[in-house]
C-alpha cells in the first residue's frame, strides 16, 4: 500500500472504487481526515486518455456541487501514473450494504431515502449534471439517517470535454433507464428512472427489471411493467404504487419531468406515514447487525410467534387488486392527463364512476390498521305478523277458560 499522495498521508485503504481504489487518509495542513480516491494511469494510450478524461470529469462535476446531499470534493491531483481526488470522509454505510442485510427497511424511512437522493439530484440537475449511474453502492447513509450520493465518474456535463460516444452503454443494468439501454442521448429523466428502480428495490426486497444475464434485464427494462410495490410489501400505501409507476415509466413524457417533483411526491407520501422511531444502523462494520425494527417482505415483524400474528393477518385482502386501486385513486386525485398516463403504464382500461364508487368500501375496509372481527351471519327476519298471532291466541285460550268457569 502506498503511503503517501501529494501532501497527504495515507491511513489506510478502504475498499475497491469503480476505477480504482479508495483510501483514509490524512491531510497534514489542515489536520482533516479525507478520502482519497484513485486511478492507475499505467493503461494503454487511448484507455488512459479516455479514464483520464473521466476521472478528472468527476473532479470537476462533483466539485461543482455544493448540497447536503451530495459528497464535498476537497482536491485533485496526480502522483506518477496515479491520479486522484480528494473528497469528504463519510463515516456510515452504502446503502446496498444495508440492502444486503436481508431485510426491509421501514417505509417511511425508505421514502426519506429517496426523497433526500432525490434532492441532491434536482439539485446537480439544475446545474446541468446528470449522474447516469444513480444506485444503492453510490448511495451512502451517515448519521441521523443522512444521505450522500458519490460517484459521478460517468456524469454528464454539457460543458464537458469528454463526451460518450453515441450507442456507448454506461451504468448498471439493473438500474438503467430505457433510453441508456438503447444508447440514445438521455436527460435527467433517466436518473430519475434509476432511482424509481431503486425505490421499487428498497420497499420490496427485488429489483422492478430482473434476469439471468444482461441481455434478459434489458429485455425486461424495455417491455417489462413491474407489478406494484404495495403487491409485494403490504406496509407500502397506495400512493407509493402511484409514484413509482410514474417514476419507472418507458416514455420520457410520462416520467416526473424533474427530480424536484418526484422529492416533494415522495416527502408528501412520507408525511402521511407514522414514524417508525428507530435509526438504521450505519455503523460501518459488517457482521451480524440487524436493522432495528425491519419488516420482511411478508409485512410480519422480527418477534415472537405470539406477536407476530396480528401482523401476519394485518395485510391486504386477498382479493384486493392493488393496481386497479391504484387506478382508482388516480382517478379521484390526479388529473385526466396523469390518468391516461398511468392507464397506458399499467395496461388497464380508465375506471369507471361507477367502478369508483362500488369499490370504495372496500379500499376503506383494507386501509383499517386493525383486521376487522369476522362479521356476524345475519339472523333471519321475523316472520311477518309471527308475533301477534301467538298473542291472540294465548287471549283467546283464557277467554275461553274465563267463559267455562262462569257456564259450569
Amino acid at each position: 500500500m502506498i503511503s503517501q499522495l501529494g501532501r497527504y498521508e495515507v491511513i489506510g485503504e478502504l475498499g475497491q472504487g469503480a476505477m480504482g481504489i479508495v483510501y483514509k487518509a490524512k491531510d497534514p495542513l489542515i489536520d482533516r481526515v479525507v478520502a482519497i480516491k484513485t486511478i492507475n494511469l499505467g493503461l494503454a494510450l487511448d484507455e488512459k486518455e479516455e479514464y483520464e478524461g473521466r476521472f478528472y470529469q468527476e473532479a470537476k462535476a462533483a466539485g461543482r456541487l455544493n448540497h447536503p446531499n451530495i459528497v464535498t470534493i476537497y482536491d485533485v491531483g496526480k502522483s506518477g501514473d496515479v491520479a486522484y481526488i480528494a473528497m469528504e470522509f463519510l463515516q456510515g454505510r452504502e446503502l446496498r450494504d444495508i440492502m444486503n442485510d436481508g431485510k426491509l427497511l421501514p417505509v417511511d424511512q425508505v421514502l426519506d431515502i429517496a426523497a433526500q437522493v432525490a434532492q441532491g439530484l434536482a439539485y446537480a440537475h439544475e446545474h446541468d449534471i446528470v449522474h447516469r449511474d444513480v444506485k444503492p453502492s453510490n448511495i451512502m447513509l451517515v448519521r441521523d439517517g443522512h444521505v450522500k450520493i458519490t460517484d459521478f465518474g460517468i456524469a454528464r456535463m454539457a460543458s464537458s470535454a469528454v463526451h460518450t460516444q453515441t450507442g456507448m452503454v454506461l451504468g448498471s443494468p439493473k438500474y438503467m433507464s430505457p433510453e441508456q439501454v438503447m444508447g440514445k442521448a438521455i436527460d435527467q429523466r433517466s436518473d430519475i428512472f434509476s432511482l424509481g428502480v431503486m425505490l421499487y428495490e428498497m420497499l420490496t426486497g427485488q429489483a422492478p427489471f430482473n434476469g439471468e444475464n444482461v441481455n434478459a434485464i434489458m429485455y425486461q427494462t424495455l417491455n417489462a411493467v413491474p407489478v406494484p410495490p404495495s403487491t409485494l410489501n403490504p406496509a407500502a400505501p397506495e400512493m407509493v404504487n402511484f409514484i413509482v409507476a410514474k417514476a419507472l415509466a418507458k416514455k420520457l413524457d410520462d416520467r416526473y419531468l424533474n427530480a424536484k417533483d418526484f422529492a416533494a411526491d415522495l416527502r408528501a407520501c412520507r408525511d402521511t406515514l407514522p414514524r417508525s422511531g428507530k435509526q438504521i444502523d450505519v455503523s460501518p462494520a459488517g457482521g451480524e447487525k440487524k436493522l432495528p425494527d425491519a419488516i420482511s417482505i411478508t409485512g410480519s415483524k422480527e418477534a415472537s410467534d405470539e406477536e407476530a400474528k396480528p401482523a401476519v393477518t394485518a395485510g391486504l385482502s386477498q382479493a384486493f387488486d392493488s393496481a386497479a386501486a391504484t387506478m382508482r385513486l388516480a382517478a379521484l386525485t390526479a388529473t385526466n392527463e396523469d390518468v391516461d398516463e398511468l392507464s397506458k403504464t399499467f395496461k388497464m382500461e380508465r375506471p369507471s364512476a361507477e367502478a369508483i364508487k362500488l369499490a370504495a368500501p372496500v379500499v376503506k375496509a383494507v386501509r383499517s390498521p386493525v383486521p376487522s372481527a369476522p362479521p356476524r351471519r345475519a339472523e333471519p327476519p321475523p316472520r311477518p305478523g309471527g308475533g301477534n298471532f301467538l298473542l291472540i291466541i294465548i287471549v283467546l285460550l283464557v277467554l275461553l277458560g274465563i267463559v267455562t268457569i262462569f257456564v259450569f
